[in-house]
């Protein structure tokens, strides 16, 4: 069984499905996976970016390298509660995420600037670019319930379906609660593919029997759209006012 790590490598495919291809989809690889360490959960996260949302806009433009920072959280948190500031990025298709540990409340003071934090080179990377970006303050919360797996005979191989995605812009102290907006409808699930090297045979199979067919939602750019929309639709130039990017 895979444990918690903070150093990532891999690719990640998404797809979007109903809950009844999820399910028929679990069902065809089950003999082949079983739950992770963290099993059924909820995911809590905010985002950071600049008051003019810079990182998410880069991202939405399609190029070739992009980067976020975000603060995760299994559950609600406490002060005290495990809580990861992550830095993400992706380069080529290839998506690297290091992660730093603290508790939820040393964590948001060290993404505030107020706490120096540990000395490891994961913290040096974070603070880099909390120094290179101007104003990276939190701008978004987003909460879903999350199933997580592993494939047995390929640890680094996970796959994750995450359902009830809900996002707030305001009140962004992960302690309140999942307070926020539906970001899909209640009969989609966002299915995600954590590989390091090639799908197996298996895994491709059981895509194609269940016709769930691969897109590029992003959640944070959905969610930041659907503000855009809420707003002045003028503004959807980005991406024709698609999240599928």
């Amino acid at each position: 069984m895979p444990g918690i790590r903070n150093i990532f490598c891999r690719y990640e495919k998404k797809y979007l499905a109903s809950a009844d291809a999820a399910e028929a989809f679990l069902r065809c690889i089950s003999p082949h996976i079983r739950p992770d360490p963290f099993g059924k959960t909820r995911i809590c996260n905010c985002y950071y970016d600049t008051p003019d949302h810079l990182l998410i806009r880069r991202s939405l433009e399609k190029p070739r390298y992009k980067e976020k920072l975000r603060l995760r959280c299994y559950g609600v948190p406490t002060d005290d509660s495990p809580a990861f500031a992550e830095v993400k990025k992706k380069y080529d298709g290839v998506v690297y995420k290091r992660r730093l540990s603290l508790p939820y409340r040393q964590a948001t003071e060290f993404l505030a600037g107020g706490d120096a934090g540990p000395d490891s080179q994961i913290a040096r990377e974070i603070r880099w670019m909390l120094g290179f970006y101007p104003s990276l303050s939190p701008k978004l919360a987003l909460h879903y319930e999350r199933n997580a797996y592993y494939a047995v005979d390929d640890e680094e191989l996970r796959i994750t379906i995450d359902r009830d995605i809900r996002f707030r812009t305001s009140d962004l102290d992960l302690r309140t609660g999942i307070d926020g907006e539906p970001l899909l409808g209640q009969d989609l699930r966002l299915l995600e593919l954590k590989i390091a090297g090639a799908m197996p045979l298996w895994l491709a199979s059981a895509l194609d029997e269940c016709r769930i067919f691969p897109t590029t939602f992003s959640k944070y750019g959905e969610a930041y759209l659907r503000l855009l929309r809420q707003t002045d639709d003028s503004l959807l130039k980005i991406a024709g006012g698609s999240v599928y990017v």
